[in-house]
């Protein structure tokens, strides 16, 4: 469940910024100060006091308009209205659990699963993409026997005990599982190498960390990846490098989770998952965000005998996962993706915005080092010196404040976290796209000393 959890400390609100603040922003800041832990953070040095949002806008207290080119919880939109009418007429009739039959669950099931390979049959519900990782690790484990579990250098797949001890992105002094084994991040734009050399340097990497796995004593258990790699900068290609890498980890017994809270639900623009663009047949997907528009909703899809074997053994109850209110919304979300024919919507806009950004690349050059995504999840890569590809986090962390300045909410992510990230919501519009790129490329003229 690649996330946000650790980018934009430096850029981030701190106390000492609360004399620059009005009177209403600053009294807010210092009320939730006195209540809520320090765990947590607000973006940008001048909080955000969002108040209202519409598709991909957003206003301010103040009534001020921003392009939203980073939030993919509301996938389909902020506030959107099928999803709203399913939640309210849902709410006014009964509200339970899994315990209980009811239409909506089974109905999201089938319509879920259709859309999954047909191996991948079951399925079961959470809360939170968190709870979703947690309960796969515990089943590879169980099925495998095993508990190595191989995973990318900069990984988040959630925050409960057992899934941040494999979420390096987390970073400070958290401890990977003692199984966990790092493998490096996919970045093709540095390897130098061609698609075919760059899958077998990847795949290689992969048996190396088995075998060291096994010299350590410890049996694989599985791989688990976001199939986009958002964390560890959106490394998206050469496609087919992913499989590649997959059929080794199957070959030493192991099992791959594909985690599509970023990259599923069209995302990606050239399939509906994220994992589908590689040729990849998963053991166990796990989803979440996205899949009901924001509220409170995630899944587990899975062969049958995985799931079969760890309900033998261990019984499995939540108590809100499922409820017929998260399961309207998330039907709403289908609807709405099939009607609005959302998939062919996003690889078509999304080469647009890809296009654009190129250009805009290429009036940049010099910091600008790569443009690399599918669909409406692009990796736009800075560099202090262009040749040498040396990243350059300070000025990313300072473009994001630029493009703040210009009502554009944007974040960054990867290994040195140069990397901006771009992830609007999946409504984003052809005519989006000019307000987006005019105030990158008004920022980018400030970074280069140009204005």
């Amino acid at each position: 469940m690649a996330t946000d959890s650790s980018i934009m400390d430096a850029n981030s609100f701190k106390s000492s910024d609360a004399d620059s603040l009005d009177a209403r922003t600053r009294n807010l800041v210092e009320r939730r100060e006195k209540v809520l832990g320090e765990s947590y953070r607000l973006f940008y040095r001048k909080p955000a006091h969002l108040t209202q949002g519409k598709g991909v806008y957003l206003w301010d207290a103040d009534g001020t308009k921003y392009l939203d080119m980073y939030n993919n919880i509301p996938s389909i939109g902020h506030s959107n209205k099928a999803v709203v009418e399913a939640v309210y007429e849902q709410m006014q009739k009964i509200n339970t659990h899994t315990r209980y039959l009811h239409e909506n669950i089974i109905a999201y099931s089938e319509q879920l699963l259709s859309l999954m390979p047909p191996e991948i049959n079951k399925v079961m519900f959470m809360c939170s993409g968190s709870e979703a990782n947690d309960l796969a690790l515990r089943m590879c484990m169980n099925y495998t026997g095993g508990t190595g579990i191989l995973l990318s250098k900069e990984a988040y797949h959630g925050n409960t005990f057992l899934v941040s001890a494999v979420s390096p992105a987390l970073g400070g002094e958290q401890e990977l599982w003692n199984g966990g084994y790092l493998v490096p991040t996919p970045d093709f734009y540095r390897s130098g190498m061609n698609e075919e050399e760059f899958t077998e340097w990847y795949c290689a990497q992969i048996q190396k960390a088995i075998d060291e796995l096994k010299a350590r004593g410890i049996k694989l258990a599985c791989f688990i990846a976001d199939s986009i790699f958002s964390s560890d900068g959106v490394h998206p290609n050469p496609k087919g490098f992913l499989k590649a890498a997959v059929d080794v980890v199957h070959n030493n017994g192991g099992l791959f989770i594909a985690d599509e809270v970023q990259p599923g639900f069209c995302r990606t623009g050239d399939s509906f998952w994220g994992f589908a663009r590689h040729g990849i047949v998963p053991d166990l997907v796990t989803m979440g965000k996205p899949m009901a528009n924001g509220i409170p909703c995630s899944a587990l899809a899975g062969k049958a005998e995985i799931l079969a074997s760890f309900s033998e053994k261990f019984p499995y109850f939540n108590t809100f996962a499922g409820n017929p209110v998260s399961m309207a919304a998330a039907l709403a979300v289908l609807k709405f993706i099939k009607d609005e024919d959302i998939l062919s919507h996003t690889k078509k806009v999304g080469s647009e915005l890809f296009s654009a950004l190129k250009e805009v690349q290429s009036r940049h050059s010099e910091i600008v080092g790569d443009v690399r995504g599918s669909g409406l999840f692009i990796g736009f890569e800075l560099v202090s010196d262009a040749k040498n590809k040396k990243p350059d986090k300070e000025g990313t962390l300072r473009l994001i404040d630029l493009m703040y300045d210009r009502k554009v909410l944007t974040s960054n992510c990867g290994t040195y976290g140069n990397v901006l990230k771009i992830r609007p919501p999946l409504v984003f519009q052809s005519k989006d796209i000019d307000w987006f790129c005019t105030a990158l490329d008004e920022s980018l003229s400030i970074l280069e000393g140009r204005k």
